[in-house]
């Protein structure tokens, strides 16, 4: 099965190399990917997650907004009724940030150096639980 997943930018963070990375190592993985590019609201992505229907939506931080802006996300899906999608994230992100992200929803977090197959499984897994869930209730 062909998963679809978005990639967002969420806030003010213009640095979309490691995005834009992670996207294209997605999609040559076998995902459909949407990427939503750079500064966008956590509503936008949100939006957009639902709209396109995914199966995870995956953000990128390099600004040191992601305490803030990754919980957003995962809010704005909520308030969308979408809030069994599961939310990865990576970037700049420090160690002792990372207990604080998962307790606010980020099922995985990724920082420099994360090996790429790493990555694309984690993908993997949040997209076959979240189908799996979706198929369960329908």
């Amino acid at each position: 099965m062909k998963y679809r997943v978005l990639i967002g930018k969420p806030g003010l963070d213009g640095h979309d190399r490691g995005a834009k990375f992670i996207a294209r190592a997605l999609r040559d993985a076998g995902f459909e990917v949407i990427y939503t590019g750079i500064r966008r609201t956590p509503a936008e992505i949100a939006a957009a997650a639902v709209q396109e229907d995914v199966a995870a939506v995956g953000l990128s931080s390099m600004s040191g907004a992601h305490l803030r802006l990754f919980p957003a996300v995962v809010d704005a899906l909520a308030q969308a009724g979408a809030d069994d999608i599961p939310v990865l994230g990576g970037g700049i992100i420090p160690a002792e940030d990372v207990e604080t992200m998962r307790k606010a929803g980020i099922r995985e977090i990724f920082t420099p150096g994360t090996p790429v197959d790493t990555i694309i499984a984690a993908f993997t897994e949040a997209c076959k639980m979240q189908r799996d869930r979706e198929n369960n209730e329908g």
